[in-house]
C-alpha cells in the first residue's frame, strides 16, 4: 500500500514542482532582427551519411540568412561516399559556400563527433565568424532556422543567449517510433526541465546536439570542444562547459527543425539509447541501482498497484495506483499532440519506460563486457578524468 502511495507523491511532484517539464510551449523566444546581422559558420559533422544528407544539406544551403554565411562538412571518416555525395548536392542545389574536409581518426580521449567539431571550428576561424551553428548531418532546417536562431540569441541586455539550442523533432513514422521517440525527447525534459535551463542563474545546463547557435568567442572562452572531448552525451557537456563560463543557455522544442534518420525497428531505437545511457549515469553502479528503482517506483508501480489492488478488492493499494497513472498519463498528453500522434498511446507509457529500463541495464552490460558506447563502428569506453593539458 505504501508504495503506491509513494509513487503517487512523486508524481504530484514531478507534476508541481520539476520545472513544469511536461509542457510543450518553451519555443524559441520571439526577437526583433537585429540591425546588422553577424557572421555565421555551419560546422556538420558527419560520418557515413550518405542517405541522409539528400534530405538535410541541402536545407542548410538554402538558409535565407541576410548576413555572411558558410557551412563546413567535416567527413567523419566515412567508408560510404558521404564527401561525394556532399559535394554532387552542392553543385546541384548551390546555395551557401560549403567546404568539405576530413580530420583524420581522432587521437586518443576524443570522440570522433568531437574531434570533427574542432577541426571544423578551426577551420572558421579565418573567417572570424560571431556565431557557430553546430548542427548534425541527419538534420533538415527551415529556409528561415538560420535567421531565427540568430535573432533568438539576441544581441544585449538580460535577454541575451550565448548557446541557443533546439530540440529537433524526430521522426515518428514506424509504430516503434511513435511508442518510443515521444517517450525519449519526454525523459529528457524531465531530466533537464527547459525553462529551468533559460532562466538567469540557474544551474541547470542541457542542449540538443542537432541545433546549437554558440558564440565563437564563449566557444573559445569555454574551451569549446577541447573541454568536453571525451563526452559521450556532448551536447549537455556542451551546455554545461557554456554555463561553467559564464554563459547563458536557452533550450527548446523546434518547430520546423526534423531529424530525418529513421528509427523503423526497435534495434536501431535500442542502441540509440543504449550507447550512451551508462554514460548519463557515469558508470556508476550505484546510479544504476537508483535508476533501475526509480523508473520501477515512478513508472512501474503506478499500473501495477491499480490491476492488483483491483484483484484484491483492496481500494487503499488502487486508487493511489490509478491517480498516479492518470497524473503520468496526462504529463505525456502534450508531448504526444506536440508529435501529432493519437491520445490513446499515453497510457502505454508505463510500458515504454520498463523498455528504457531494459536498454539502460542493457547500456552497462555492454559497458562491463568492453562495449562501451558504441557506435558507427567506434567504441568508447570510460573516459579517464580530462586534465588541463593541451589536447593533441
Amino acid at each position: 500500500m505504501w508504495i503506491a502511495a509513494v509513487s503517487l507523491v512523486a508524481w504530484l511532484w514531478l507534476l508541481l514542482c520539476q520545472g513544469f517539464f511536461w509542457r510543450t510551449d518553451v519555443r524559441l523566444p520571439p526577437r526583433e532582427d537585429p540591425g546588422r546581422w553577424p557572421s555565421v559558420c555551419v560546422v556538420v559533422p558527419a560520418r557515413d551519411e550518405a542517405a541522409v544528407l539528400p534530405a538535410s544539406l541541402p536545407s542548410l544551403l538554402a538558409q535565407d540568412y541576410p548576413g555572411p554565411a558558410e557551412v563546413f562538412l567535416v567527413d567523419d571518416g566515412s567508408t560510404d561516399g558521404t564527401g561525394e555525395v556532399a559535394r554532387a548536392l552542392a553543385a546541384e542545389h548551390g546555395g551557401l559556400p560549403l567546404t568539405i574536409t576530413s580530420p583524420g581518426e581522432p587521437p586518443a580521449g576524443w570522440t570522433g563527433k568531437l574531434w570533427a567539431v574542432r577541426h571544423g571550428i578551426a577551420l572558421t576561424r579565418a573567417r572570424e565568424p560571431e556565431f557557430l551553428l553546430l548542427t548534425d548531418a541527419d538534420i533538415a532546417h527551415a529556409p528561415d532556422s538560420l535567421r531565427t536562431l540568430v535573432a533568438a540569441a539576441g544581441s544585449d541586455g538580460s535577454g541575451r543567449f550565448d548557446l541557443v539550442s533546439q530540440m529537433a523533432r524526430l521522426r515518428v513514422e514506424s509504430g516503434w517510433e511513435r511508442l518510443v521517440v515521444p517517450a525519449f525527447v519526454y525523459f529528457f525534459a524531465q531530466l533537464y526541465p527547459f525553462r529551468r535551463i533559460g532562466r538567469a542563474g540557474s544551474r541547470t545546463a542541457a542542449a540538443a546536439g542537432g541545433c546549437v547557435l554558440l558564440r565563437a568567442d564563449v566557444a573559445e572562452r569555454a574551451r569549446i570542444p577541447d573541454a568536453i572531448r571525451h563526452a559521450v552525451i556532448d551536447d549537455v557537456a556542451l551546455a554545461r562547459a557554456v554555463k561553467g563560463a559564464g554563459g547563458r543557455v536557452w533550450l527548446g522544442l523546434a518547430e520546423r527543425v526534423d531529424s530525418v534518420r529513421p528509427y523503423p525497428r526497435l534495434d536501431d531505437l535500442w542502441r540509440m539509447v543504449s550507447r550512451s545511457a551508462y554514460a548519463q549515469l557515469r558508470h556508476s553502479p550505484a546510479l544504476l541501482a537508483g535508476t533501475v528503482a526509480g523508473l520501477a517506483l515512478v513508472y512501474l508501480v503506478p499500473p501495477v498497484a491499480l490491476a492488483v489492488g483491483l484483484a484484491a478488492g483492496n481500494a487503499a493499494v488502487a486508487v493511489p495506483g490509478g491517480l498516479a497513472w492518470l497524473v503520468m498519463t496526462g504529463t505525456y498528453l502534450p508531448m504526444l499532440r506536440y508529435y501529432g500522434l493519437p491520445s490513446r498511446l499515453a497510457p502505454l507509457l508505463p510500458f515504454t519506460a520498463f523498455l528504457y529500463l531494459l536498454m539502460t541495464v542493457d547500456s552497462a552490460v555492454r559497458h562491463y563486457r568492453g562495449r562501451g558506447a558504441a557506435w558507427k563502428g567506434r567504441t568508447y569506453a570510460r573516459p579517464a578524468p580530462v586534465t588541463d593539458e593541451p589536447s593533441p
